[in-house]
């Protein structure tokens, strides 16, 4: 293997230049940081991670904590977080909590105290008392993404707000008979994000003088099938059809414009539809949504992992960092029918 002497040999400078240009702690010129990338490059020269580790008591991993790895939302946003993370040099380490209750406390007593990763990352993860306090105990950063919490920094979306958005859109557009395909029970776990969405839609029904009405309401598992058959029921029915849809995501957002279109419907003439998530595929679909864009949602997480890691900022505090959303009108939502 390449050594680190060969390297300064061929840049012309001292190890220690080299390990300053190579690991981005103290201050080297422009010119040199560049003629020893250049020597590096060259000569496929890799820091050792243990050596590395060693010099700086840094491990350069980030462990990131997900409920789901086969879901879109939960892969955007580990993509927005994976990209961050690698252009600051940075490797990332997996933890996915399950159902299992022995496995998920084990992630939390053992995995996470081997010291192998300098913070922690939570994707929509509701930590009870003893998990937050394992994870305050490793006395390495610790960012939240979802609902608050008051001992560690969090970057939250207001899931009642973006649902009234959502509805508030199709109610000025004069619909009134609006459905909502919201969630199953065994989906409404961490954060209850469903039922969050569930009530910014009724409260924004009810702010236009509309009574909420359960006979427009079908839970679904936030996937495409599952919101195409919840549209099928929803669209079924010979009495109360609804001229408008809201899905609590822009998967089953997806299904029912699919569901509808093979039931004879016409998007957006005869109903509306909107989704929520800003999906990839929304576009493709020319779908209405509430954007909230969960790419960056990963790299602003990453950032606020590496502001902590920076012993020269100030401590941070823990409080909710609002995240952005963005009612995106596409051509999946029109004016209600006569």
């Amino acid at each position: 293997m390449v050594s680190i002497d060969e390297v300064a040999r061929s840049a012309g400078v001292s190890t220690a230049t080299v390990s300053r240009a190579l690991s981005g702690r103290g201050h080297v010129s422009a010119p040199t940081k560049e003629r020893v990338l250049t020597a590096a490059r060259a000569l496929g020269y890799v820091v050792s991670s243990s050596a590395s580790s060693l010099a700086s008591g840094r491990t350069r991993n980030i462990g990131v904590i997900v409920p789901y790895l086969d879901r879109w939302f939960f892969s955007a946003v580990l993509s927005g977080l994976a990209a961050a993370v690698t252009r600051a040099g940075y490797d990332i380490t997996l933890y996915n909590i399950t159902a299992d209750e022995k496995a998920r406390g084990e992630i939390f007593r053992t995995f996470l105290r081997r010291g192998r990763v300098d913070a922690v990352i939570a994707v929509s993860i509701q930590l009870d008392d003893a998990e937050t306090q394992a994870l305050l105990e490793l006395g390495i950063p610790v960012i939240a993404i979802g609902g608050p919490n008051p001992q560690l920094s969090t970057l939250t979306v207001d899931d009642f707000a973006v649902a009234q958005m959502a509805t508030n859109h199709l109610i000025t557009l004069g619909h009134r008979t609006i459905a909502h395909i919201g969630a199953n029970p065994e989906f409404d776990i961490d954060f209850h994000v469903p039922t969050t969405r569930r009530l910014g839609f009724e409260q924004a029904l009810r702010d236009a003088d509309i009574e909420p009405s359960p006979a427009l309401y079908e839970p679904a598992d936030f996937t495409i099938e599952g919101g195409y058959r919840a549209a099928k029921q929803l669209l079924g029915r010979p009495h109360d059809r609804p001229t408008a849809i809201f899905a609590g995501s822009d998967e089953m957002a997806i299904g029912a414009i699919l569901a509808a279109r093979d039931l004879g419907f016409r998007v957006p003439d005869d109903l509306s539809i909107i989704g929520i998530d800003g999906h990839e595929l929304g576009d493709f679909f020319r779908l209405t949504t509430v954007d909230q864009f969960p790419l960056k949602q990963g790299a602003r997480a990453a950032e606020a992992v590496f502001r902590e890691l920076d012993e020269t900022k100030k401590p941070v505090t823990h409080q909710p960092n609002a995240l952005p959303f963005e009612l995106v009108v596409r051509e999946t939502t029109a004016r209600a029918p006569r």
